[in-house]
């Protein structure tokens, strides 16, 4: 069955329906809650958390087209919010990237700086990178899902590619 029939019987109370649709885009929603907040269990409840205000707020949604977008921009909050929650609380978990095998162990490393360079942008820009090149949105759909102007939305993209360029080369010129 197609999204937009499925939203609409969801939207009418139909929970199963409900049910097949989130399963859908359940994945997906955990790999960007991943990218987040940064562990397994805090993502599993970003999952949680979005299927919850979901389900309470589908009849809601006024454009069944747009449910992943919608979906989407609920997940982003729910992070954010679990984000602010633990910013008082600082953890600290060592990486063991010595388990990580892999044939290119440049891939990791570029891996490994990518992530760690995201994290020092802002949560703007980080969101904008994030649906931009992890999820494959336009800027339109970013700046609609983090409700921006379509120009605010681009200024933003360009400030962040170019402070990961700074940042990378940074790293890069350092030796890491």
């Amino acid at each position: 069955m197609d999204t937009i029939n499925l939203v609409q019987k969801a939207q009418k109370g139909d929970e199963t329906a409900y049910l097949e649709l989130f399963r859908q885009y359940e994945e997906r929603i955990y790999r960007m809650a991943f990218v987040y907040v940064k562990n397994q269990e805090d993502a599993l409840d970003v999952v949680q958390e979005t299927a919850y205000r979901s389900f309470k707020s589908i009849k809601t949604l006024k454009q069944p087209q747009y449910f992943k977008t919608w979906l989407t921009k609920i997940a982003i909050r729910c992070s954010l919010d679990l984000l602010r929650q633990r910013t008082k609380v600082i953890h600290f978990e060592p990486r063991k990237w010595d388990c990580v095998r892999t044939e290119n162990e440049d891939d990791v490393t570029i891996s490994i700086m990518l992530d760690d360079v995201i994290e020092k942008l802002d949560e703007t820009e980080k969101s904008i990178i994030l649906l931009r090149f992890y999820q494959d949105y336009t800027i339109k759909d970013a700046a609609e899902m983090l409700e921006l102007p379509l120009g605010t939305a681009k200024t933003v993209l360009y400030r962040a590619l170019d402070k990961l360029r700074g940042m990378c080369g940074e790293a890069e010129a350092n030796g890491k």
